[in-house]
């Protein structure tokens, strides 16, 4: 039987930024992470609800949706948050905009690992704050942090460790002595952690998430947590985060640093968070198998048909890291885009020689995307 997600949803003319970057030409876009397919029937019958209403004033999150927040984060990670932790926000990107205002002065730095998500190098630039780097090391083909190169990154005016768990683009899940690692490294240089753990409900092969801020009170008091529906449910577009800030202290600082610049969550980001919270499980349970077959298929393409392109352990996200550097491309995203598919270039990710790849799509767009693939490689055999 197929599932729901191998059905084609024509996405070419509508509002779709994904779509628009090549229209009027034949080129797949598999670059930006946003999915093919549609959100869960209950949080589109909600936002139908919704809308019938009528009216669409100013929004506040109602009581059924912060419980839909707290109840995931129970039921998923045994975690006991309180409401007053919430800090709503209209996107991810903005939350590490704030952060990077509020937790450092200008001039000052900013710690991640790189490759890594780009804003977390753009945000602390935009606030005229300054970005250091600590390149990741490779474990045979798994990903993980390099403790010498944090140790010489860091210094007296380091102030904030930017984290990503699960790992974008690197597909990682770091499990708990990992974890552990990060908290000691930040509590031993006087570093707030801010950790991007968006990407959370999205681990396949039955693997389980922990939130970093569960290790311990300690941990908890200096550390937040940025989590959405957007990337499990496909919501982007409706602009609906969380920053979860257990300690009153850095709470205060980072909603102090909002004011006047930070848009509020509309209502039907709201309504579309506390649906996929509340009823969006077993869509994302067959998502995640859907997920975990579409990475194994990539895996056995690029092995047996395009082996000189370099790919690693995949554990969670819908986003293939590939190393292309065999090919020695000045522009491979360029030279891909000519055969037919659009990708994102690693260099934006602090990893020239990189592309990487949306799979969350069906195995129809994604087998002729590959082969697309297949026939850039050729060009250059």
């Amino acid at each position: 039987m197929d599932s729901i997600f191998d059905q084609v949803h024509e996405r070419r003319h509508t509002d779709s930024q994904k779509w628009q970057k090549y229209a009027g030409q034949d080129i797949l876009p598999m670059w930006v992470a946003d999915m093919d397919f549609k959100a869960p029937e209950p949080v589109l019958q909600a936002l139908h609800d919704r809308i019938d209403h009528g009216i669409f004033g100013y929004a506040r999150p109602e009581r059924g949706t912060i419980e839909a927040v707290l109840g995931m984060l129970q039921r998923n990670y045994d975690w006991a948050v309180e409401e007053e932790w919430l800090v709503w926000l209209p996107g991810l990107v903005v939350g590490l905009n704030i952060t990077s205002r509020a937790f450092a002065e200008p001039g000052e730095k900013i710690l991640t690992t790189t490759p890594i998500y780009p804003p977390f190098l753009l945000g602390p630039r935009f606030q005229n704050r300054s970005v250091t780097k600590a390149k990741m090391a490779l474990d045979g083909d798994k990903w993980v942090i390099d403790w010498e190169a944090m140790e010489a990154a860091v210094d007296s005016q380091t102030r904030m460790f930017f984290f990503c768990n699960p790992h974008n683009p690197c597909a990682r899940v770091f499990d708990r002595s990992e974890l552990e690692a990060v908290a000691a490294f930040c509590q031993r240089h006087n570093l707030i952690l801010c950790s991007d753990e968006i990407h959370c409900e999205l681990l396949l092969d039955g693997r389980s998430h922990t939130p970093i801020a569960t290790l311990s009170d300690e941990v908890s008091k200096n550390s937040f947590t940025l989590i959405a529906p957007s990337k499990t449910y496909n919501l982007a577009g409706l602009g609906c985060s969380l920053a979860i800030i257990p300690d009153k202290g850095l709470r205060h600082r980072f909603n102090s640093a909002t004011r006047g610049i930070m848009a509020e969550v509309n209502n039907l980001g709201y309504t579309a968070c506390e649906a996929a919270y509340r009823d969006g499980g077993p869509w994302r349970e067959e998502l995640l198998r859907y997920l975990g077959t579409n990475r194994d298929f990539i895996h056995s393409f690029v092995k047996e048909r395009i082996p000189e392109i370099g790919i690693y352990q995949h554990e969670a996200t819908y986003l293939s890291w590939m190393d292309v550097t065999a090919f020695d491309l000045s522009d491979p995203v360029a030279h891909f885009e000519s055969h037919g598919v659009g990708l994102t270039d690693g260099a934006f990710f602090d990893s020239p020689g990189h592309v990487r790849l949306n799979f969350g799509c069906p195995r129809s767009t994604l087998k002729e995307g590959l082969e697309r693939m297949e026939k850039a490689v050729d060009a250059l055999r």
